[in-house]
């Protein structure tokens, strides 16, 4: 089997591709930006799995110009990489999300939308760099954090395997954590103190966005401060079983992300 990864060079792009492999699927990452003659390039693909640049300006039509490739390719499967809780009218980026699963319904194609939550994987830099946790709002809101690895795996699943074509996974983590949770983890893992602060969001400068990132961002984290990121286990357990995988703890993911780590 033959995927176009639209998005491929990204960090989820390359886990995706690797989760492929393992699949005994090939993957041909294309660039997020997706230029030049788009549906040559998918020519060939049995299914594309897109991933749209993070923050983009217009998602929508973004997707709209790889739907439109995909049909002029002869492609008819698609897996859209979406987000947890895209209907959130507090978070313009997720937004743009949920108006792209629209454009993704109504293509014509066999479709799936994959909706995860934040990876564990987010605060693996801080951590490795000696540090606590800081973040812009509370850190004992809760959150579905999921593995990277197993939102591949199960990418892979949906790409590879019959069944998907017209539903939409939640991908939440198996429990639901708080960033104080990850920081106890962490600490366990590390044997060294890790602290959670919230630090003041007005302070955050969102250093090399641009001034909308900086205000989508700034939203979200807003909307994180009240309410968090909940998502459901489930979907992830039950795509991640077929392939004979338990959902990853946020501790064993910390542990396998930060070993060597002192």
């Amino acid at each position: 089997m033959h995927v176009a990864v639209l998005g491929g060079n990204g960090k989820t792009g390359r886990a995706v591709g690797a989760a492929l492999a393992r699949a005994g699927a090939t993957a041909h990452p294309l660039g997020r930006a997706a230029s030049g003659d788009l549906p040559a390039a998918l020519a060939g693909a049995d299914a594309v799995h897109v991933i749209a640049p993070n923050l983009h300006p217009d998602e929508p039509a973004y997707v709209a110009t790889v739907l439109d490739a995909a049909v002029a390719a002869g492609v008819d499967r698609v897996v859209h990489h979406s987000v947890a809780s895209p209907y959130a009218p507090a978070m313009p980026h997720h937004l743009r999300k949920a108006v792209a699963e629209d454009l993704v319904r109504r293509s014509g194609l066999r479709w799936t939308i994959l909706q995860p939550c934040a990876y564990v994987q987010n605060f693996v830099p801080a951590l490795r760099s000696g540090g606590d946790l800081e973040v812009p709002y509370a850190v004992d809101t809760p959150f579905g954090l999921v593995d990277l690895h197993d939102v591949a795996e199960a990418t892979a699943a949906v790409l590879t395997t019959d069944g998907h074509a017209g539903a939409t996974y939640e991908l939440g983590g198996p429990a639901l954590v708080s960033v104080a949770d990850v920081a106890a983890a962490a600490a366990d893992v590390l044997g060294r103190p890790v602290a959670a602060r919230r630090t003041d969001p007005e302070a955050w400068r969102g250093e090399g966005l641009d001034a909308r990132e900086q205000e989508w961002l700034r939203a979200m984290f807003a909307y994180y401060d009240r309410h968090g990121l909940p998502t459901g286990p489930l979907p992830l357990a039950a795509l991640l079983g077929r392939e004979g995988r338990a959902p990853t703890s946020l501790r064993a993911a910390l542990a396998r992300d930060l070993a060597g780590t002192s």
